[in-house]
């Protein structure tokens, strides 16, 4: 029986992964671990944390995640997204543990009119941008042998995330301006959890991986499509970024290729086909 420990199990990612792992073929023994459980920042926690579980795969789902915040709280954000993701990969490589860290679609440059691919410039345009970036570089500075799954727009049916905040909005508002100019590719944490599990023991080589659903759209597109799929009568205008500032820059065009990855797990389904599955879910919980 193989062990495998999950950080940041609190969250839409973590509670996905969980569910990945009762499904998969594998006999797993789990042990996750949510914020309250284990503070990634502290060495202690962590020495604790894998002398209970002597895990071998762990995924790191604890993240700073407030892009705006991260912009007034740069410390906080490094502190966890780098120091805290470098504890964790040099305890794997300690006890000989498989290692899978995620970041973030934030990390790639600005500037390319097609998907982009592992190996395309990246940079940091914002704090949370920058953290994630050097989180990657410390994850496989500390464990060369790890897999880095780059990921763009998560939603589930729980947590925060776009999905269910344009559920609440359309409910509550008669119009909503939504940015059209940003362009990315949605990801159902379910598919992403799928594929970390199916990576993991792929025996792929280390390095960066991309992942998203397939297909692609706008934040306007996305609401509309909510929207749309549960009948929600709110007039959804689309509006320039110029229009809806935020205090950390985000990127225009994002769209993932995630060939490199389909090699392994098979191509991601698009993500509207993933939409209708989360709301269908949704609406059982509600």
């Amino acid at each position: 029986m193989q062990r495998i420990m999950i950080t940041g199990a609190g969250g839409q990612l973590g509670q996905k992964l969980i569910g990945a792992a009762k499904a998969a073929p594998q006999d797993w023994r789990i042990f996750a671990y949510n914020r309250s459980s284990l503070d990634i920042t502290k060495p202690e926690d962590i020495r604790a944390a894998f002398a209970e579980a002597q895990p071998d795969i762990c995924f790191n789902a604890a993240a700073y995640t407030a892009v705006d915040r991260a912009e007034s709280e740069p410390d906080r954000a490094h502190t966890i997204n780098v120091d805290g993701a470098g504890l964790l990969a040099t305890a794997c490589k300690q006890a000989g543990s498989a290692f899978v860290h995620f970041s973030s679609d934030y990390v790639y440059a600005d500037g390319y009119n097609r998907p982009l691919q592992e190996s395309d410039r990246t940079e940091g345009s914002s704090v949370y941008a920058r953290t994630k970036l050097q989180g990657e570089q410390e994850v496989l500075r500390c464990h060369p042998e790890a897999y880095v799954m780059r990921t763009s727009w998560v939603f589930a049916e729980y947590g925060e995330n776009f999905v269910r905040t344009m559920l609440r909005l359309g409910r509550e508002r008669a119009e909503l301006g939504i940015v059209a100019d940003q362009i990315g590719s949605p990801t159902y944490a379910a598919d992403l959890a799928a594929a970390a599990m199916r990576l993991a023991t792929s025996g792929q080589p280390a390095g960066v991986y991309n992942y998203a659903n397939s297909g692609v759209c706008s934040w306007y597109d996305l609401a509309k499509a909510v929207h749309e799929l549960c009948y929600i009568d709110c007039n959804v205008k689309p509006i320039p970024t110029s229009h809806y500032p935020t205090p950390a820059r985000r990127p225009a065009y994002s769209v993932l290729d995630t060939q490199k990855i389909a090699s392994v797990v098979g191509t991601p389904r698009h993500w509207r086909e993933a939409l209708v599955e989360c709301l269908d879910k949704l609406r059982t919980r509600q």
